[in-house]
C-alpha cells in the first residue's frame, strides 16, 4: 500500500511539473493534473489541499537550499576578522555564486518553475528576495566599517538595488540556459570579472 501511494504521489508531481512548466501557476489546471495523473479528485486532495501546496511541494526545498547556501557563506564571511573581510569579499561572493550555480544546474526544472512559472505564488519575487538579502548584508557591512571609523563611499540606494538585482537576474538566466556546462562555467567566470570590476569602481573605499 505504501509503495502504491508513493507511485501515485510521484505521478501527480510529474504531471503537475509539466502542467506548471507549460502554463505557469495561474494557468495550470488541477482538473488536468488529476485527469492526466489518473486519480480521482478526492484522492488528489488526500495528498494536497490546494494548487499552492502542490506547487510548493515541487519547489520549496530547492528555493530554501539556495537561500541556505547564501546564508551559510555570509555566516562564514562574518566570522573572519574585518581586515580579512575587506581583502576577501569578492572571493566569498564568487564562492557563494559557484555553489548556487552547481545546485541550480543540477535542478534546472525546479528553478524554471520558480523563475518562469511562479507568478501568483510566494516565489514570484524570488530573484528580488535574493537581491534584497545581498543588499541588506552589504549595508550591514558598511555600517560595521563606519562604526569602526573607516570612511566608505556608499552607493546611491536605487543604483545599489538595480545593480544587485541585475546581478542575480543575469546569474539565474545563465544557470538555466541549455548550453554545455563548460560554456556556462566560462560565462560565470566572465560574469564574476565583469561585476567585480564594476563593484571595485562603485563601492571603493573613499580616500581623503
Amino acid at each position: 500500500m505504501q509503495n502504491e501511494e508513493s507511485v501515485t504521489l510521484e505521478k501527480i508531481l510529474e504531471v503537475a511539473r509539466a502542467e506548471f512548466l507549460e502554463k505557469g501557476f495561474r494557468g495550470a489546471s488541477l482538473r488536468e493534473v488529476v485527469k492526466k495523473a489518473g486519480v480521482t479528485t478526492g484522492a488528489f486532495y488526500g495528498y494536497f489541499k490546494s494548487k499552492e501546496e502542490l506547487f510548493d511541494a515541487l519547489v520549496k526545498k530547492h528555493a530554501d537550499h539556495i537561500k541556505g547556501i547564501y546564508d551559510e557563506i555570509l555566516s562564514e564571511f562574518e566570522k573572519i576578522p574585518l581586515e580579512q573581510q575587506i581583502a576577501s569579499m569578492s572571493n566569498y561572493s564568487s564562492l557563494g555564486l559557484k555553489r548556487m550555480f552547481e545546485y541550480i544546474w543540477n535542478h534546472k526544472t525546479e528553478f524554471r518553475l520558480i523563475l518562469k512559472s511562479a507568478d501568483g505564488t510566494k516565489y514570484e519575487n524570488f530573484v528580488y528576495e535574493m537581491a534584497k538579502k545581498d543588499i541588506e548584508s552589504t549595508d550591514k557591512f558598511y555600517d560595521i566599517l563606519e562604526s569602526r571609523g573607516t570612511k566608505v563611499e556608499r552607493i546611491e540606494p536605487l543604483i545599489e538595488e538595480i545593480v544587485i538585482t541585475g546581478t542575480f537576474s543575469s546569474f539565474f538566466s545563465l544557470s538555466l540556459r541549455d548550453i554545455p556546462l563548460s560554456q556556462a562555467e566560462h560565462g560565470l567566470e566572465q560574469m564574476f570579472r565583469f561585476y567585480r570590476g564594476g563593484w571595485n569602481n562603485l563601492m571603493h573605499f573613499a580616500k581623503d
